[in-house]
């Protein structure tokens, strides 16, 4: 879907047609909409095939008097394998348009286009347009992050009492999530260093301080995924060692009942065979024997009990 947007003082007002120098966003373009960007927009066929690749990564390119960007924004999608990943987001920069194109539609898209714009971004200064939406971005990567570290907290709990491996599948997708977010951070670091270097933009056109800005925000998140990715290594490696433990208990504690049933079963098997004895005549056999029985189980019970091991 095509949408179209003026840039206003602090803020975007929705078009239904396309105007001269204003915004366009493209989240989840259809074919039709892809042949619109290529010929009437004049996009690069093969940039609008890289926005389409899911393992694009974050670069910039200048060509033909504008300025093409790649970056890395997380999205979340609970029906896919791994439910936190990156995509990229394109971004055509000209005197004509401030184009952003997207494979599909996600949170950091929604609310940069969808919500109140701080009053503190002078959104007539498309550079600084495009740092609001990279600090945006940064901003969902965080709040991911957080996601992803109360749903181990969570996984933490169940495995405290699990003999299985689901909860360490659970804990390795995780895992990948982080990968994934670290990544794409880092590439988004070095694109903003190369945005800020770059002799294609002009030093008076932002402000060094909202970069500086945007790059604490994604060293900040940085830190952060790197963080909750050793605690995740150290916590699979420690509840793969539970997880064996705890297996073993119950293995021990069938192998004790076996045991206890075994003593009653060996006793009742002598009586049961076909051999002359002193109580097959007596009418309260089968009770002496159930009895003896029992009482063999219990002094069995006992003695486990005194050496711990129930």
């Amino acid at each position: 879907m095509i949408s179209y947007w003026q840039i206003i003082k602090n803020g975007l007002l929705p078009l239904q047609t396309f105007i001269q120098g204003g915004v366009i966003n493209a989240a989840a373009p259809t074919t039709e909409e892809l042949n619109v960007l290529k010929t009437t927009f004049s996009i690069s066929e093969d940039f609008l095939t890289d926005i389409m690749d899911i393992d694009e990564r974050s670069r910039m390119e200048y060509e033909d008097g504008r300025l093409y960007i790649i970056l890395r924004v997380p999205f979340y999608n609970p029906e896919n394998g791994v439910p936190y990943a990156t995509m990229p987001v394109g971004v055509v920069l000209s005197d004509e348009a401030f184009i952003v194109i997207c494979q599909q539609n996600n949170d950091v898209l929604t609310e940069v286009f969808g919500r109140g714009i701080k009053k503190s971004i002078d959104f007539q200064n498309k550079i600084e347009f495009l740092f609001y939406l990279i600090n945006h971005s940064t901003s969902t990567f965080l709040k991911y992050l957080k996601a992803i570290n109360t749903e181990t907290n969570i996984i933490e709990k169940d495995l405290e009492k699990s003999t299985k491996n689901k909860e360490l599948h659970k804990l390795l997708i995780m895992e990948k999530c982080l990968v994934y977010f670290n990544t794409s951070l880092r590439s988004n670091e070095i694109l903003i260093s190369k945005i800020r270097n770059s002799r294609y933009l002009p030093r008076t056109e932002f402000d060094d301080e909202i970069v500086d800005d945007v790059l604490i925000e994604i060293k900040q998140a940085i830190e952060m995924a790197n963080i909750y990715s050793d605690i995740l290594s150290g916590m699979m490696d420690a509840f793969a060692s539970v997880i064996s433990n705890n297996l073993n208990i119950v293995m021990k504690q069938l192998t004790i009942i076996t045991i206890i049933l075994m003593i009653p079963t060996l006793i009742s098997s002598f009586f049961g065979m076909n051999v002359p004895n002193s109580f097959e005549s007596s009418p309260h056999a089968f009770y002496g024997i159930m009895l003896g029985s029992v009482l063999t189980a219990v002094v069995g019970v006992l003695l486990f009990r005194r050496r711990r091991w129930i």
